[in-house]
């Protein structure tokens, strides 16, 4: 970002690393997609969303690399942040899942970057992680081509849980790779809470 020599294991400079902005509060996923406050809701606990860091040129080049540019290795330095915005009984959840790619298009990129993300915010926490509790069951449209009314449409029962009796009474974290309208996730967090579970998320990102 700033010219300098950095360790391609980290993407950034030791400089440019501090000065990414940090998110200290929670983001309310379903007040979110309905344009209310996001960050000052009480009403919505199982929506709350956790993220690492605000959005700017830096974090969204980072999340560009993990994304779209194969390089899912570049989550595991990062999610130490993420896991110190995780409040204290969210540091320690049951499960921690991922909000799932559909097949076709996690054959397209060789991996899942949510799945990436989770599994090391998961070894950070000291959590089991699995992937197989959420199935994406529509080959959705790219959320980024499309306004907040056509997210939360898009994503309307896209989500199945695979093995409710999984997260049946459990605190199931679930993890993607940046928050936007909320749709995504809080359709995943909802398809879960329906299971039984208490949910939460954790995100690199909010893009405000």
């Amino acid at each position: 970002m700033c010219g300098e020599p950095a360790d391609a294991a980290r993407f950034f400079c030791a400089a440019c690393e501090r000065a990414l902005p940090r998110l200290g509060v929670p983001v309310c996923a379903r007040c979110l997609g309905e344009g209310g406050a996001p960050d000052a809701c009480l009403r919505h606990p199982g929506d709350r969303v956790h993220a690492a860091f605000v959005y700017d040129d830096a974090v969204a080049a980072l999340v560009h690399a993990i994304k779209f540019g194969s390089r899912p290795n570049l989550a595991r330095p990062h999610v130490a942040v993420l896991a110190g915005a995780l409040p204290p009984r969210w540091r320690r959840p049951a499960l921690v899942t991922a909000v799932p790619l559909h097949r076709t298009r996690r054959r397209e990129r060789g991996y899942d970057q949510a799945a990436a993300i989770g599994e090391a915010l998961a070894d950070t926490l000291g959590a089991p992680f699995s992937d197989a509790v959420l199935e994406r069951v529509r080959d959705t449209r790219a959320q980024s081509d499309l306004g907040p009314h056509d997210r939360r449409r898009n994503v309307r029962a896209a989500f199945r849980v695979r093995h409710p009796s999984w997260v049946a009474g459990r605190r199931v974290l679930v993890v993607d790779d940046v928050l936007t309208t909320g749709a995504t996730l809080a359709e995943a967090m909802g398809a879960l809470r329906a299971a039984g579970a208490r949910t939460a998320g954790a995100v690199l990102a909010w893009a405000q």
